[in-house]
C-alpha cells in the first residue's frame, strides 16, 4: 500500500503578484479535459471547462505505439485547447498525461508533437501522483471535513483509490483497469453479453484483491466517486428513476440488467448517456459494481472535482509557494535519515554557486534552481542503504520512489543529479531527459558536484569570498588565499574534479 509522505508545514503565500489566468489540462485515456481559472483576490474562479472524447487508449498497441488515427485525434484536440489558452492569455498552464501516455513508448515523437500543439509542456503523471491529484481536486470541490474520505475514480486505462482525512491523503493506489481497457478486453467489437460482464467483474475482483482489506476496513468513511464513468452512471440512474442521487450496488446491478437488453454498444441508447460514453460504459460498469461490492460501500456520493481540478489547485499551490514537492523532499529526508545539517550545507553552497552563474549560463526557468536545491538536500539518501556507491542507490530511489508532486521527467532529472554527484560523469545519466534539458542538467550537475566536494569535511565552510565565473566550456572558481593554504585536501579534490570535468568538455580553473 502506497502511503504519502507526512505533510510538512506550508510556507507562507507569496506576496508577489499572481498570474491572473491559470489553466490545467488532463490528457486522459478516454477524454482530454481542460479547465481555466482566474485568480481574484486570492480566490480561484473557474472561467471555462472543455472536454473532448479522444479515445487515446483505443489506439495504443501492445508494443506502446499510438495509431495514426488516435494520434491525430489527440493532436487536433490539443491544438484547439492551445488556441483557447492563447485567446484567454493563460500565463501559467499545467498539463498531465495519465495511463495511456504512461504506457506509450517514449521514442515515438508523440510527446514532442503534443507539446507543440498545446503550446505548453506536458508532464507524464505516475499512477500514484494521479491519485494524489484526484484527491486534491475532490477536496477542493467539496465542503471541508475532518472525517475519512474514500475517493474512487474510474478512468479509461486505470482506476485510482485514495483514502484520506481532511485535505491529506493517507493511502493511494492506482489499479491497472479502466473503462476502455475493460470494454476492449471483455466486450470485443462492442458485443454485450452476460458472460462478458461476469468475466469483467472477476477480473476487477482480482485487481482489487491485494488492496481490499485496507480500504474495506476503514470505518465511518464517506465514499466519493468522480470522473466520467461514475458521473455518467449516476446521470443514467437518475434519468431512469433508478436513483434520486448517488449510487448503490443495487442501482448498478439494475443498470447492468438494462444494458444486457442490448446486444451491442451501438444499440445502447439511454437517457443521460452520451453516444461516446456508451462505447466504453460496459467495462466501466463492471469495475464500478465490484468497487461497491468488494469495498462494501453502502452509498457512493458523486463529486465534480477530479484530476483536472487537482492539477489546477496544485499549480495554484506552487504559485503561492505551497508546493507538494517541498513536502515530499522533507519527508524523504526524514525517511532515509538524511543528515539535515550536511544537506543544508551542500544546499547553501549549491545555491550560492547557482546564483553567481545563473545569468551567465542562461538558467531562465525557476525549476532549474529548485531541482538543484532538492538534489542537494537528497544527495545522501542512498547512504541509508550502503556507503559504497551511495550515489547510485540514491539515484535509484529518486527515480523509482513514489514522490507526490513530481512528474516522471522531474524525478529523472533529480535522479540524474544525485547519481552523478561524484566520481566519473556518465553520459547516460540524462539520456532519458528531453533533449533541451540535457545541457542545463549537465551544468547543474557540475554545480552540485562542486557543492558536495567543498563540504566533504562536514563542517561549515570558512570562505565568504568564494566566487565562480563560467563560460560555455569553463568554470573558474576563486577562494581567499588563506583558505586555499588551510585546505590542501580540498584543493586536491578540486584538481581531481578538473580531470572529471575535462572528460565532458569543460575546463575547471582554480584561483
Amino acid at each position: 500500500m502506497h502511503k504519502p509522505p507526512a505533510a510538512a508545514d506550508s510556507l507562507s503565500p507569496s506576496e508577489n503578484a499572481q498570474p491572473e489566468i491559470i489553466a490545467a489540462v488532463d490528457l486522459g485515456s478516454n477524454s482530454f479535459h481542460m479547465i481555466v481559472g482566474e485568480l481574484r483576490h486570492g480566490q480561484l474562479a473557474v472561467l471555462d471547462r472543455i472536454r473532448e472524447t479522444v479515445r487515446l487508449a483505443e489506439g495504443l498497441s501492445d508494443k506502446g505505439d499510438i495509431s495514426p488515427d488516435a494520434r491525430q485525434r489527440a493532436l487536433d484536440c490539443l491544438s484547439r485547447f492551445g488556441e483557447r489558452l492563447s485567446d484567454m492569455h493563460a500565463n501559467s498552464v499545467r498539463a498531465g498525461g495519465t495511463s495511456t501516455i504512461r504506457r506509450a513508448r517514449e521514442d515515438t515523437g508523440f510527446m514532442v508533437e503534443a507539446e507543440r500543439a498545446l503550446g505548453h509542456p506536458i508532464e507524464i503523471v505516475s499512477g500514484i501522483e494521479e491519485a494524489r491529484l484526484i484527491y486534491n481536486g475532490v477536496t477542493h470541490s467539496l465542503p471541508p471535513t475532518d472525517g475519512l474520505r474514500l475517493v474512487m475514480d474510474i478512468g479509461g486505462g486505470s482506476t485510482e483509490l485514495i483514502l484520506g482525512q481532511g485535505p491529506q491523503p493517507r493511502a493511494l493506489e492506482s489499479l491497472h483497469m479502466g473503462c476502455v481497457s475493460m470494454t476492449e478486453r471483455f466486450f470485443p467489437d462492442g458485443n454485450i453479453t452476460r458472460a462478458g460482464f461476469e468475466k469483467a467483474r472477476v477480473a476487477a475482483q482480482l485487481e482489487l484483491r491485494p488492496v481490499k482489506a485496507f480500504f474495506r476496513n476503514a470505518a465511518d468513511v464517506d465514499a466519493i466517486g468522480t470522473s466520467g464513468t461514475i458521473r455518467a452512471t449516476e446521470a443514467v440512474a437518475v434519468a431512469l428513476g433508478v436513483s434520486e442521487g448517488g449510487l448503490t450496488l443495487e442501482h448498478v446491478e439494475k443498470l447492468i440488467e438494462r444494458v444486457l437488453e442490448c446486444k451491442s454498444t451501438a444499440d445502447l441508447v439511454l437517457d443521460g448517456l452520451s453516444e461516446r460514453r456508451a462505447q466504453v460504459w460496459p467495462g466501466g460498469l463492471s469495475i464500478l459494481a465490484e468497487l461497491l461490492h468488494v469495498l462494501d460501500i453502502e452509498r457512493l456520493h458523486i463529486s465534480d472535482g477530479a484530476l483536472r481540478e487537482g492539477l489546477l489547485y496544485d499549480l495554484l499551490g506552487r504559485l503561492q509557494h505551497e508546493d507538494a514537492r517541498e513536502r515530499t523532499v522533507k519527508a524523504m529526508m526524514s525517511r532515509y535519515q538524511v543528515d539535515e545539517k550536511q544537506a543544508e550545507r551542500v544546499a547553501t553552497t549549491a545555491a550560492d554557486l547557482y546564483a553567481q552563474c545563473k545569468d551567465q549560463w542562461g538558467f531562465s526557468k525557476k525549476i532549474a534552481g529548485n531541482v538543484l536545491d532538492w538534489a542537494a538536500r537528497l544527495h545522501e539518501i542512498g547512504l541509508d542503504i550502503s556507503h559504497d556507491g551511495y550515489q547510485r542507490h540514491g539515484a535509484y530511489i529518486a527515480e523509482h520512489a513514489d514522490m507526490p508532486g513530481f512528474p516522471r521527467a522531474e524525478q529523472r532529472f533529480l535522479a540524474g543529479l544525485i547519481g552523478g554527484q561524484r566520481h566519473r560523469i556518465s553520459s547516460s545519466g540524462f539520456k532519458l531527459l528531453p533533449a533541451a534539458w540535457r545541457k542545463p542538467a549537465l551544468r547543474l550537475l557540475m554545480l552540485l558536484r562542486l557543492a558536495v566536494l567543498l563540504n566533504r569535511s562536514r563542517k561549515s565552510l570558512k570562505h565568504a569570498d568564494m566566487n565562480i565565473h563560467v563560460t560555455n566550456d569553463s568554470l573558474t572558481i576563486g577562494f581567499d588565499k588563506q583558505w586555499l593554504a588551510d585546505n590542501p585536501l580540498t584543493i586536491a579534490d578540486l584538481e581531481r574534479e578538473r580531470d572529471f570535468l575535462e572528460q565532458v568538455g569543460y575546463d575547471l580553473l582554480i584561483e
